[in-house]
């Protein structure tokens, strides 16, 4: 029997039909919108474990130290050790919204004060740093590739680019077995040098302690100094996001798992950096060690310190062993750099393109950039790079963070994450406005318009304008730049698992995801929503939409 349209079917818009690779949320793991309930099939161990194995990374070797060799033991510990304490204590109001509310940092930043396209500022940023820890993490393989391999640097940096490749393609599902499979190597690799050194000769650490630098700053303590190595470590505060990429699928929190989810957030979250600053204390620790044998330019390079520190163990096995074990680390923690920076890139051009190829292509675009910088030498520049960064990057953290912590408890902005192009003004003041200032006040006193004290604490200023500005502007703006108008499909006491199906694509989407469309008359999800370049947000002023009552997804 023939079937035959109704008028209303002929004369319906044609579906939205994403590109094939868009469309596999096996690949795409819900890159530009809410990680669906139905879709969280980790166990909060799985989920914490797959995020620390991103932390594997060696540029922290390097960054202890380059902070270390420049500022002397004191200073550059307490540095580091200060840094951790800042960074810890932003992460976990970040760590624990991204979780419970199923969001990546881009959608947290929309909602957290920045609005929808001031947030494509902070994709930027956030974009930035996984490309320039992608490119210092790809160095150091290539430095291993050199020494162990023979293998020319700007060869072995394209190497380095395309080993990562199949693991970030594929997304979470890849991700996650890839670091559980590797992880026991890695901390045994990690342990070995400083376990050698702790045997043979436990004397040298004691040394360690009374050293001065390369650079003439001495063994005591300097504020210049202390300040100038707290914003290199700080730099690294942008890793919150990469660990909220994985936190973003923790199963629902219940009564039964509720330590177990907690335990997961805070290791997985900001827990990262206790093993990141003990990671830059010892990468200086070698790097000291070895500075007699292979000159400072090597010593910063983590290969060659490592090298020298198992080398009385292992014997002719040695550097085999030791470019394994950065091999390894590089492959585990620039999947995560590709990941993230692929998630970033997505979320900044389909806001402003309306296009979205899919997650995979940005992954192409994070590696090639990455791959540019390399090639260019910036290893050699690691100091300034993460020096002038952390000012950008600690500006945005902050005022999320102040958004979390102050604003939302006071009730000066909303309770719940809105992320939703629908619901949201185009700019924030709040969080985008505070960001900019403190980025903008910090990095002109970062090149010493202020004088050389606030030029070495400049990350520390761009933090307390961030957290200041917050609910100063909160206050000022009264809280109306957060929503253009109210959220109709969330109402108190939803099925957060219900779903309704999208008007535009077809496909049915959990209710954190949709919004009512005035233009489709009917439901619409988060990614259609921000693809469509025609309605020219008519929903603000058209009014709520009424969805009648959402089906219940069953699986």
């Amino acid at each position: 029997m023939t079937e035959t349209l109704s008028d209303a079917e002929k004369s319906a818009p044609p579906k939205r039909r994403y590109a094939p690779l868009a469309a596999n949320e096996n690949r795409e793991d819900y890159s530009l919108r809410f990680a669906a309930h139905s879709f969280r099939k980790w166990s909060p161990f799985v989920v914490a474990t797959t995020a620390l194995g991103g932390i594997a990374y060696l540029a922290d070797f390097a960054i202890g130290a380059s902070i270390v060799l420049s500022y002397g033991f004191t200073s550059g510990v307490l540095a580091i050790l200060a840094a951790a304490v800042v960074i810890f204590v932003t992460g976990v109001p970040i760590a624990a919204a991204c979780a419970k509310s199923g969001v990546d940092m881009d959608l947290l930043t929309r909602g957290a004060g920045f609005g929808y396209f001031g947030s494509t500022l902070t994709s930027l940023v956030y974009a930035s740093f996984t490309v320039i820890f992608f490119s210092l993490e790809g160095s150091i393989m290539g430095q291993a590739f050199e020494l162990a391999l023979g293998i020319p640097l700007p060869i072995g940096y394209l190497l380095a680019t395309l080993i990562v490749l199949p693991f970030a393609l594929y997304g979470m599902g890849a991700v996650a077995k890839m670091q559980t499979w590797t992880q026991p190597l890695w901390i045994a690799g990690l342990v070995l040098p400083f376990v050698v050194v702790l045997v043979r000769e436990p004397g040298r650490f004691a040394e360690f302690t009374h050293f001065g630098g390369t650079e003439g700053a001495g063994a005591g303590f300097s504020a210049i100094g202390f300040g100038f190595g707290m914003g290199v470590a700080l730099s690294l505060i942008g890793q919150i996001g990469e660990q909220a990429d994985y936190l973003r699928f923790m199963p629902e929190k219940t009564a039964e798992n509720k330590r177990a989810w907690w335990a997961a957030v805070l290791a997985a979250g900001p827990g990262w950096v206790i093993l990141g600053a003990a990671k830059q204390i010892g990468g200086a620790l070698l790097a000291f060690l070895a500075l007699g044998v292979v000159g400072k330019t090597h010593a910063l390079e983590p290969i060659a310190p490592y090298l020298e520190a198992v080398k009385p163990a292992l014997g002719p096995v040695a550097l085999t062993f030791a470019a394994l074990f950065v091999v390894v680390s590089q492959i585990k923690i620039n999947t995560t750099n590709a990941y993230s920076g692929s998630l970033s890139f997505a979320n900044f051009f389909s806001r402003v393109l309306h296009r979205h190829p899919g997650r995979v292509w940005y992954v192409l675009v994070n590696c090639g950039i990455a791959l540019a910088l390399m090639e260019f030498g910036a290893f050699g520049f690691l100091n300034k790079i993460l020096g002038f960064y952390s000012n950008v990057a600690i500006a945005w953290i902050g005022a999320v963070c102040a958004d979390l912590v102050i604003a939302k408890p006071l009730g000066l902005s909303p309770r719940h994450i809105e992320f939703k192009r629908a619901y949201l003004h185009k700019i924030n003041p709040v969080g985008f406005g505070s960001m900019v200032v403190a980025s903008a006040v910090s990095i002109v006193a970062y090149f010493g318009a202020f004088g050389p004290f606030l030029a070495a604490f400049s990350p520390l200023l761009a933090l307390v304008i961030a957290i200041v500005g917050v609910p100063t502007l909160a206050v000022a703006t009264r809280g109306k730049y957060y929503l253009a108008r109210p959220n109709t499909v969330l109402t108190p006491g939803a099925d957060l698992r219900a779903t309704h199906t999208c008007s535009v694509c077809g496909d049915p989407y959990e209710l954190p995801d949709v919004a009512d469309c005035a233009k489709q008359d009917g439901p619409i999800c988060s990614l259609c929503c921000t693809l469509d370049s025609t309605c020219h947000d008519v929903c603000r002023t058209a009014g709520p939409v009424a969805l009648g009552l959402p089906s219940i997804r069953t699986t």
